[in-house]
């Protein structure tokens, strides 16, 4: 490596141990630690084909080296203080990203968004603990520990509400990278599973004229609008002495219960009844092609699943409704479960700090609430070197990332 210019692409010839040509192609030397992993690192540009990429592959081992294990660049990368863990962790959400909310989101973590924010929290914490440590080690001082007291309230109030306005958001970090989930609802041989097809785009349904046709819920996987979203056929809401069938609607009421978007589908010659309609619920009335509607309000969506008029109109809806959800989303403050977990075991470590403080239970204790609240927000940036951690975040990147 030692002949070719850093940062130039070079044009080499590939050869394997037994001095066999293999491929001509571009070598790209980096020096550390003005590298990704802060090491030398070698890149290797070949042509496509599958024999080309094996040969140049066991070359390379035959040199020496080895595959690396999932996410082992980044975690280099992370372990030489190139990264935080939260920029570390965006970067498998921009390979994976998949829509442009996803990848929005992905970069604005990569530049920084949580690590500053969980940075300026435990930092904050590491104050606090300071001052706490303070008045158990100098109790005769004039600052220890009356005159501390209030202060620390005061700050650790504060970032109890700041944690708590966190975990208020929705979790909608969460599911613009996860994806939002859409039930559509209704009666049997509403046309549920026809409208799912046209909106997948494909037969992901079984279709029939005969009521409880559908008895499990079927999620089907899409991007509308730049979201990702799963919508979910489910078994049409009627009574039933039917076991199965029974199961069905019981699934069919608990997606409704779990979703972001409730669209009730009704057969447009029929009336509706709206008694279990919320606030932001979509209503579709479908089969316009069959007859006129009787019962159709401004808010309704006349439709066809069956000869696909409407669906354009639904899909505008969808995204509509998201692009609301999403509306305050500016920044990412919590991405993954991971994070909101550790920020709850932080909030009631603080939580618990607070009712020590306001006992007069003495500041040893309230200093351990601080310092393991501390240690939960050190945890998503990388502060605290815990084995287990970096291995569950890295073992879900891609191979060699």
């Amino acid at each position: 490596m030692s002949q070719l210019k850093p940062r130039h692409a070079s044009l080499v010839d590939i050869t394997s141990s037994d001095g066999a040509l293999i491929d001509t192609g571009l070598a790209t030397f980096m020096p550390g630690p003005a590298s990704y992993t802060g090491e030398d690192t070698l890149e290797l540009s070949v042509h496509g084909g599958r024999i080309i990429t094996a040969l140049t592959l066991t070359a390379i081992m035959s040199a020496g080296a080895r595959v690396a294990e999932p996410g082992e660049f980044t975690r280099r990368a992370f372990e030489a203080g190139k990264l935080a863990l939260t920029r570390a962790v965006a970067v498998a959400d921009l390979i994976d990203a998949e829509t442009q909310a996803q990848h929005r989101q992905a970069l604005k973590q990569m530049d920084g968004a949580l690590e500053y924010l969980y940075s300026g929290w435990r930092t904050q914490l590491v104050e606090i603990l300071a001052l706490l440590e303070a008045s158990i080690d100098f109790p005769d001082e004039e600052d220890a520990p009356d005159r501390v007291d209030g202060p620390i309230s005061l700050r650790l109030l504060g970032l109890k509400s700041d944690l708590q306005k966190a975990l208020s958001d929705g979790n909608i970090t969460e599911r613009i990278r996860d994806g939002f989930k859409i039930a559509i609802l209704g009666k049997p041989n509403a046309g549920k599973s026809t409208l799912l097809n046209q909106l997948a785009k494909r037969e992901a349904a079984i279709v029939t004229d005969i009521p409880g046709t559908t008895r499990d819920v079927v999620e089907v996987r899409l991007t509308l609008g730049g979201y990702l979203v799963w919508i979910a056929d489910t078994a049409g809401l009627r009574e039933t002495a039917d076991i199965v069938e029974a199961e069905g609607v019981r699934r069919a009421k608990k997606a409704g219960e779990e979703s972001d978007l409730r669209i009730w589908l009704y057969d447009a010659r029929e009336s509706f009844d709206d008694g279990l309609v919320q606030p932001n619920d979509l209503v579709v009335a479908n089969k316009s092609d069959l007859g006129d509607p009787v019962d159709v309000s401004r808010e309704t969506l006349l439709i066809s699943a069956k000869n696909g008029e409407g669906i354009l109109a639904i899909e505008e809806a969808i995204v509509s409704h998201l692009s609301g959800l999403t509306a305050g989303a500016s920044a990412p403050v919590i991405t993954r479960a991971r994070h909101r977990q550790g920020i709850e075991r932080a909030f009631r470590h603080l939580d618990a700090a607070l009712a020590l403080l306001d006992n007069q239970s003495g500041a040893e204790f309230t200093a351990e609430e601080v310092r393991l609240a501390a240690r939960e927000l050190g945890g998503l940036t990388g502060h605290v070197d815990t084995e287990s951690i970096l291995g569950a975040v890295f073992s879900s990147f891609c191979i060699g990332k």
